[in-house]
């Protein structure tokens, strides 16, 4: 049991901070990035280019990837997402942008890195054994410390800073903030900048652990969709509560039914179903509509 716990967390700190870049980005904007789960593979590609190829520290290859996902991501939403919005009265345009940018970056992956599994070595060697009921390599306990640190930092964040503060005016009701006097524009890139990084940053932290590869990014952002719709679309909390369900659901099925394969996430999604049918606005989202 204590071995299950422990991986249901490591699993759902890596997940609640995938999911709460793409919540930040749909609450901002109302937009569904397609593209989250390219960004996390891009920021797990730089990474290793920069650990592997050029022999700098894990630290400096974490910096860059964040560094660079929240100016890719600055960008994205600058020239091509508020042009789109500005100008389109209908939401289909931003899903097939979306959708375009995640195949462009596809693309530009298989160009720039290839399709292989890369990965850089571990961190910190050794396991922690404790009477053999909770076997964790310290590497992976270090990135979980790490990225419930992160979520941790990014609520508080978002709960007292200016920026946070503003963005979560805007999530609220775009209108009334704008009258307030908050720059709309420039919150809106700064909050996809902060989705971007917060991708980058999990491959940056994952490619130590599970390695990265160009046919990551479609899974992960289906996963981090099931994340923001378990705890409620453009919900702070509900994106960090789904991704610790998901993580324990993803342990526990992992633990009990590994000897039938697939059948894991066959039944994580029977369960999703089944739980959407009652609740369609998630744990913590509102009614729709």
């Amino acid at each position: 049991m204590e071995q299950i716990i422990a991986n249901g967390l490591y699993l759902g700190a890596q997940y609640a901070l995938i999911a709460l870049g793409l919540t930040l980005i749909f609450s901002l904007m109302n937009v569904l990035n397609f593209a989250h789960g390219q960004m996390y593979v891009f920021g797990g590609f730089i990474t290793y280019t920069v650990v592997a190829q050029y022999n700098l520290p894990f630290i400096v290859g974490l910096i860059a990837s964040a560094v660079i996902l929240a100016i890719m991501g600055a960008l994205i939403e600058k020239f091509l997402f508020r042009p789109v919005i500005r100008r389109s009265k209908r939401e289909e345009s931003t899903m097939l942008l979306a959708a375009g940018i995640a195949f462009f970056l596809d693309a530009c992956i298989l160009l720039l890195f290839g399709e292989k599994q890369r990965g850089v070595p571990k961190i910190v060697n050794g396991v922690f054994n404790w009477d053999m009921r909770l076997i964790m390599p310290y590497d992976r306990i270090l990135i979980g410390v790490l990225a419930v640190s992160l979520v941790i930092g990014f609520i508080l964040f978002m709960q007292y800073s200016r920026a946070g503060r503003a963005m979560r005016a805007l999530a609220q009701d775009r209108v009334a903030a704008q009258l307030m006097g908050v720059d709309v524009n420039r919150y809106s890139m700064l909050g996809f900048a902060l989705g971007a990084m917060l991708a980058g940053t999990v491959g940056a932290l994952l490619v130590t652990i599970t390695g990265i590869n160009l046919g990551m990014g479609g899974p992960t952002s289906v996963k981090a969709f099931m994340m923001i719709m378990i705890g409620g679309a453009g919900v702070i909390s509900g994106a960090i509560a789904g991704g610790f369900i998901l993580g324990m659901l993803e342990s526990v099925g992992l633990s009990v039914l590994s000897a039938y394969g697939d059948v894991t996430y066959l039944m994580i999604f029977a369960t999703l179903i089944i739980f959407l049918a009652v609740r369609p606005q998630g744990l913590m989202g509102k009614p729709w509509g």
